[in-house]
């Protein structure tokens, strides 16, 4: 399998895989300045409100087909070095 066949076929594969995949969340803390209730709110009072969000990782299809696709290159490499050297 030639270089040039492994990058045809993850640049084939990777074009029809869109948008991203999310691995995980991540819990996050989040202040923001809220309008105090009542009279005070009704003054110009303000309170700061804390929440805590999921953030999530996301990866692209198209980085992991191109990371496997570098994986099989360099198993192919090592895989011919040692048949050549044995």
């Amino acid at each position: 399998m030639t270089p040039q066949l492994i990058v045809a076929a993850a640049t084939a594969v990777s074009s029809i895989l869109p948008g991203t995949l999310t691995i995980a969340t991540v819990p996050v803390t989040v202040s923001t300045v809220v309008p105090a209730t009542g009279l005070a709110g009704w003054l110009g009072f303000t309170t700061t409100a804390t929440t805590i969000v999921a953030a999530p990782i996301t990866v692209f299809p198209t980085a992991i087909v191109a990371v496997a696709g570098l994986l099989v290159y360099g198993g192919i490499k090592a895989y011919r070095h040692l048949q050549a050297s044995s």
